[in-house]
């Protein structure tokens, strides 16, 4: 399993209008140094009334397929 963690901080205005648009990604750059792309599906169950936010873990299989995203902090 590969972890890649990031902090994200997307108003409920801007995800609102990225969640709307069919196949939209969120590029990040992690604290690794690699820039990731994820689909803004990905980020909904995280989504708030403050949109967005927090230090978050990617978790991926060692085929780089998404397994799970964590929100270690808001």
């Amino acid at each position: 399993m590969k972890c890649y963690h990031f902090r994200i901080q997307i108003s409920y205005q801007e995800f609102e209008k990225l969640y709307r648009i069919p196949n939209t990604v969120v590029k990040v750059r992690s604290e690794e140094g690699l820039m990731i792309q994820l689909p803004a599906m990905r980020f909904v169950p995280h989504f708030t009334q403050l949109g967005v936010r927090g230090y978050f873990e990617l978790q991926l299989t060692d085929e780089n397929k998404f397994q799970q995203l964590i929100c270690l902090h808001s």
